[in-house]
Parts: C-alpha cells; sequence; structure tokens
C-alpha cells in the first residue's frame, strides 16, 4: 500500500456518527426553543442518546482531525521535525479557506439583509466583530464574552479550537519533534483538557463546551494515535481488543451518558476524555485492518465522507426546514420527518458543495501550492484529504 492513499471506512463511519449527532442536537434546540413537548412519553435515556449528544460528534471529530493531520504529515514529510510550515498553512488553507469564506461571505449577506435566524446581534458585536472572530480563530472566545452567535455563525467555534491548534502545530512539531518533548506536550493537552473544560471555565457554561483546552485534548489524543501507529503493528488479538474496548466506550458514553455514574464524570470533564479514547482505539482497529464498511451502513459512510460541508452548511437546511415545520402550526406527527429530512437534506447539500465547489477548490490551490507528497513503509494508507468540526 505504499504511495496509495486510500479512505478508511472505519473513520469516515465514525465522521458520519459524529455529523448525525450533531445534526439531531441542532434540530432538538430549534424544537425546544419554539416549545415543542415531542419528548413527552419518550425515555430521557433515549432523548439524551439520540438528540443530546452533540458536543460529543464534535469531540469524536477532534480526535479524527488530530490522527489525520499527523498521519498525513508523517507519510507527506517523514517527520513531523521535517514539516515545512509554509508548505503545512498552505494545504490546511487549501482544504479550509474555500468553503469557510464562502459561507462568512454569505452569511454576511444575509445579515446585512436583515434575514430571521442570520443577524448578528449588537450585543454580542454586530457583522464586523464575528467576521474578525471567525477569521482570527476566537469565535468560541467572543461567545464566551458576549452570548452565542446566530446558528450558522456558531458552528464555526469548533474551527478557532482545531485551527488554533493546527496554527502551532508545525513550528512546535520542527522545534520539538526530534525528541520526546513534542510527545510530552500533547500528554500535557490531554492532561489539561478536562481541565479545560471544568476547573479553567469559572462557571461560564458556554466556556465549558467551547474552550481551547477543552477540545485539544482530543485532537493531542488523535495525534499521538498516530505517532504509535508509525512505531508499532499490533497483534490481532490486540485489535480484537482494542475493537471492543473501543466500541464499548462509544455505546456507553454515547448511550448512557445520562445515568449517574457517567454525570459524575462529566463534572469532571472527563466524559470526553473517555470518548476520545474509545475513538482512538476504534481509529487503530480502522488503520491496521483496513476493515470494510457493509453495504447497509453507506449512507452513514457517505455522510462521514462529506462532513465538514455538511458540518458548515447544515444550520441553512435546519433554518429552512424549521420555518416550514411553525408554518404548519407545530404538529407534534412531523417531528419525526424533521429530523430524517433535515440528515438527508443536509447530507445531499454537503455531497453536492463537496463536488462542486470545495473539492476542486482544494485540489486547486494545492496544484499550486506544489507541494509533492512522499510516503513512508511504517504508515498506514490513509485518506489525503483532511476534513476539520471538523476534519
Amino acid at each position: 500500500m505504499v504511495g496509495q492513499s486510500k479512505r478508511l471506512d472505519g473513520i469516515d463511519l465514525l465522521r458520519g456518527l459524529a455529523i448525525f449527532f450533531v445534526l439531531m442536537n441542532h434540530v432538538n434546540i430549534r424544537l425546544l426553543l419554539a416549545k415543542v413537548p415531542y419528548t413527552n412519553g419518550l425515555a430521557p435515556l433515549v432523548v439524551q442518546s439520540l438528540v443530546w449528544n452533540g458536543q460529543f460528534g464534535v469531540q469524536i471529530f477532534f480526535a479524527i482531525s488530530g490522527f489525520l493531520i499527523t498521519s498525513i504529515s508523517l507519510r507527506r514529510w517523514e517527520s513531523l521535525a521535517k514539516i515545512p510550515p509554509r508548505d503545512f498553512y498552505r494545504l490546511r488553507f487549501a482544504r479550509i479557506a474555500p468553503l469557510l469564506l464562502l459561507l462568512l461571505a454569505i452569511l454576511s449577506g444575509l445579515h446585512l439583509a436583515s434575514v430571521h435566524n442570520f443577524v448578528v446581534p449588537q450585543k454580542t458585536g454586530g457583522l464586523g466583530r464575528a467576521l474578525l472572530a471567525a477569521l482570527t480563530l476566537h469565535l468560541n472566545l467572543l461567545e464566551a464574552w458576549r452570548g452565542y452567535l446566530p446558528g450558522s455563525w456558531d458552528v464555526l467555534w469548533s474551527l478557532s479550537v482545531e485551527e488554533m491548534f493546527y496554527l502551532f502545530f508545525p513550528l512546535l512539531a520542527r522545534l520539538l519533534g526530534r525528541g520526546k518533548l513534542f510527545i510530552a506536550l500533547l500528554c500535557a493537552f490531554v492532561m489539561l483538557g478536562p481541565f479545560g473544560r471544568r476547573a479553567f471555565t469559572h462557571g461560564n457554561p458556554i466556556w465549558q463546551e467551547k474552550s481551547y483546552l477543552g477540545g485539544m485534548d482530543a485532537i493531542a489524543f488523535g495525534c499521538l494515535t498516530a505517532l504509535l501507529l508509525s512505531r508499532i503493528r499490533f497483534r490481532r488479538a490486540a485489535l480484537r481488543a482494542f475493537g471492543g474496548i473501543g466500541f464499548g466506550t462509544l455505546v456507553l458514553i454515547l448511550g448512557f451518558g445520562s445515568t449517574p455514574f457517567l454525570r459524575r464524570l462529566d463534572r469532571a470533564g472527563l466524559e470526553e476524555t473517555i470518548l476520545a479514547i474509545g475513538t482512538c482505539l476504534i481509529i487503530i482497529v480502522s488503520a491496521e485492518t483496513e476493515w470494510k464498511s457493509p453495504r447497509w451502513l453507506q449512507s452513514l459512510l457517505k455522510l462521514g465522507q462529506y462532513s465538514y460541508e455538511v458540518y458548515l452548511t447544515h444550520m441553512f437546511v435546519v433554518f429552512a426546514l424549521f420555518s416550514l415545520f411553525l408554518h404548519q402550526g407545530k404538529p407534534i406527527a412531523l417531528v419525526p420527518v424533521f429530523f430524517v429530512l433535515t440528515i438527508l437534506i443536509a447530507g445531499l447539500l454537503g455531497a453536492v458543495i463537496a463536488h462542486l465547489y470545495s473539492e476542486p477548490m482544494n485540489r486547486y490551490l494545492r496544484n499550486r501550492s506544489r507541494t509533492a507528497p512522499t510516503t513512508i513503509r511504517s504508515q498506514p494508507a490513509i485518506e489525503t484529504k483532511a476534513v476539520p468540526i471538523p476534519e
């Protein structure tokens, strides 16, 4: 497989699962804000597992992002210490910037046209302040200071966390990558993550969800996983154990997060840490075995392949369908239709945008950068196209 690149079904399914939970969460929030009592009669555990895992979905994205960026960098430049920052930034720009800049242009136009659900309130600083925050990677900080932005802006908080990590990644990798200091730094991010979600937030609920340290531990876990796989090949028995533990961990956190025991872990900021560990265990199995998804999971697989495009654009679908739902008088019977149509249309929109715009722009900008990839034999074959919410 040397010199080849291919998608890993296990990673795409993780991304599909992550974006599914983000979509479900954002539809749920619209319904709750409209005081639609659609959860009446449903078991709290079912409600929690289906519509309240959006934050966990983002943590899964972060772990995948760290794995991909490190694996790709190792394959391209053979060593983290050899990463040329200029080329690294060009490649990140090619993947992230085209759709992000188009989105900001559209959101600015909708704000100026005073379209409902897209107007940035003055209490958060108005349009100019939101644009500055999005472009300088501190939109999460702006929301912690001044309150939530409209939904299509709010999703950009995860890019602030992720791209802030990657702003320093090549510099620190070149400085520390030849020794153990870089691994020690990544381990420090892992250990600080729970504190970044709780102790360091001073009770600010927005900062608890969106702090830099609170997301960077999952990214660091992904980086460490890639470094581990570049050095070690695991036996089949170990991979079976990793797969079982990883799958069980995801089921536990995503399916039973409202139980008293996990609530105590959440108050310590540890649920996301455990979820990142489970995600990385599944990544290891996927990368080592190149596991192939069964046909019945193909829809979720495709959703994961276009997760970046879906993530940045899905609120347009949510708002449009929600307006139709309100126009119909908020009938409870249409709630399941609202959820299903949001997932289907958001996935289709993401695929169209990827094929017609973001992927062609990515190729065009990469070709202009003239950065030729190299390979190393110890690195598992993975897709060279990074996706953020990320990644």
